[in-house]
């Protein structure tokens, strides 16, 4: 295999190159998934480019090469050997039970590596991604007129809790100062971690700040610059989801902590790798820190300040939940924090209007049947 070639941006737009990469990154991924997939689908490749975000495009891109796969190893819908040699009149033949079918098989698969069988198990969320991936499909292919029929109507509904029907996870401020005295002091950290800790505590805090505070979303944090932020102004600048730029109001207490980062530990240039010198968060090996790094980094201090085992901490998202709550019961405007979080529709951010920390707390408080029997004993 011929090595890989080296990416060069050439970057006559606004956007820092960081930003342009990930983006080529994505679409990148896309292209090569394409290539696998039949060719008649090549319309419906456009329709997605020009009506989806790039995220979407990609997650559909999956449930669809999945799906092809899925037909060529577990029916007879098909004699191809690869997803690209399915023909049309295969995907003619397809019909809704076969679709409701392949549904339920997602519920729960296996899948056998070497010596181990993998057991994958799908919720109703990601199975109704998976129907809505293959009805985008479907109706597109019978609007282009390469199917005979519309068989998305027949397809199995998904039951899929409502909004207000769900939990929200978020700390309680008691919970958010004991996880951020944590990553102050190094409390309840193992010694292993406490080595980590002793490196990267300033880095560390100053991502639990900014997620708390701003309820950022994990990939715009994940691509913050050391350019992004402007203290003299009291600023910095995010890339959202839709193409969208946002200035962010610097507090006392980002700015602190950023700053106390950026000063007195951040790496020099010398130890940071060629293409991340202008990274804001780095790992211990001077490169962008990825996704995962700081989704492990959050669980590890929400996991403390829950009091509960590293699994069970929480993820970036549960902190952005966090900040919503925590905006919404110091008594501010549901519209002021909807425009700070970026929800596109204000009942996303009424939802955690409505959602009360203590509620079932004080309900049961008065109910302890066990303790008034002993007082009677």
């Amino acid at each position: 295999m011929p090595d890989e070639k080296n990416i060069k941006i050439r970057n006559r737009s606004d956007k820092p190159d960081n930003i342009v990469l990930k983006e080529h990154e994505i679409v990148s991924q896309c292209a090569s998934l394409e290539e696998k997939l039949p060719r008649f689908l090549r319309g419906f490749f456009v329709y997605l480019k020009g009506n989806v975000l790039p995220m979407t495009r990609l997650n559909y891109l999956r449930d669809i090469s999945f799906f092809c796969r899925y037909l060529i190893s577990e029916t007879d819908l098909t004699q191809a050997e690869e997803p690209r040699d399915i023909s049309l009149k295969d995907f003619n033949g397809i019909r809704a039970v076969d679709v409701n079918i392949f549904l339920d098989y997602c519920r729960q698969y296996t899948v056998e590596k070497d010596d181990e069988i993998l057991v994958y198990e799908n919720s109703n969320r990601t199975l109704a991604r998976k129907k809505s991936s293959l009805s985008v499909m479907f109706k597109q292919l019978y609007r282009d007129d390469l199917l005979e029929k519309n068989i998305t109507d027949g397809f199995d509904p998904i039951r899929v809790p409502k909004a207000q029907e769900r939990e929200i996870k978020a700390l309680r401020d008691d919970e958010v100062m004991i996880m951020l005295d944590a990553v102050s002091t190094g409390a309840h950290l193992t010694p292993k971690e406490h080595q980590y800790w002793e490196k990267t505590k300033k880095r560390d805090k100053a991502i639990l700040v900014l997620f708390l505070t701003y309820g950022l979303r994990l990939f715009e944090l994940q691509q913050l610059n050391v350019s992004s932020f402007n203290f003299n102004r009291g600023e910095f600048k995010i890339y959202r989801k839709r193409d969208k730029e946002a200035v962010m109001p610097l507090n006392e207490s980002a700015s602190m902590v950023v700053s106390d980062y950026i000063e007195n530990e951040r790496p020099d240039e010398t130890r940071i790798q060629p293409d991340h010198e202008d990274a804001l968060f780095l790992s211990l090996q001077g490169r962008r820190m990825t996704e995962r790094q700081i989704r492990d980094l959050v669980k590890k201090y929400t996991s403390i300040g829950l009091d509960t085992s590293r699994k069970g901490g929480y993820s970036p998202h549960k902190l952005r939940a966090t900040a919503a709550t925590s905006l919404i019961g110091r008594g501010n405007s549901i519209y002021d924090v909807q425009a700070l979080l970026d929800h596109e529709q204000v009942t996303t951010t009424q939802l955690y209007a409505g959602h009360k920390m203590n509620v079932k707390r004080d309900l049961v408080k008065d109910m302890e049947w066990e303790l008034e029997r002993k007082e009677r004993d």
